[in-house]
């Protein structure tokens, strides 16, 4: 089923079609939660404030639009709303620094992490050292697979800007995995 067919439905109190889109979603919401907080467990709770947030904006959704752009700028836009908060209201429960030893490290250790290092952990790492922009880019054009005129649409940035970020973000993150591989096999040298 089409996705303005299951909004159409969901306008008209269908919880199934809720449920459907949500399925369908919950997916690549969670993993743009995850990219903009970087903890899972509060991409867990982002992203459920995020499907609220979509819910509730359905009766302003037009046709004439494409629902996963839609969706993904709501998304985004309460990621960035919920990252202000959080700066502006950091959490109680930080540990002060001299508390910080003695406390168990839950990780694995140096040597498992690098046998389990695998080509898409590299990449995520490469990820992180990116700017802002072009992490953004990255993860909308090549992991939501998302058009450059979408993305324009998100970021409200002309065509011809997205395209240059665009390449200029995967020419970074190609000269970043290289530096990080170089760097692990000089590790294991």
């Amino acid at each position: 089923m089409e996705d303005a067919e299951l909004v159409h439905r969901c306008r008209a109190g269908d919880e199934l079609a809720w449920e459907v889109l949500i399925r369908r979603y919950q997916g690549r919401i969670y993993a743009l939660a995850y990219h903009y907080v970087r903890h899972a467990e509060e991409a867990r709770d982002l992203t459920q404030d995020i499907f609220v947030r979509i819910y509730r904006g359905l009766p302003r959704f037009q046709k004439s639009e494409s629902f996963v752009p839609w969706m993904l700028r709501i998304a985004r836009t309460a990621a960035i709303d919920h990252l202000r908060r959080r700066k502006a209201r950091p959490p109680a429960d930080d540990i002060p620094v001299e508390d910080m030893y003695g406390l168990a490290d839950d990780g694995p250790g140096p040597d498992d992490q690098l046998e389990a290092l695998s080509c898409k952990q590299l990449v995520h790492r490469a990820l992180k050292s990116l700017t802002e922009a072009h992490r953004e880019v990255i993860l909308l054009k090549d992991i939501q697979g998302l058009s450059l005129e979408e993305i324009s649409g998100i970021l409200d940035v002309p065509v011809g800007t997205v395209k240059s970020r665009s390449n200029r973000a995967r020419l970074e993150l190609a000269r970043e995995v290289l530096s990080l591989q170089d760097g692990m096999e000089g590790e294991m040298a």
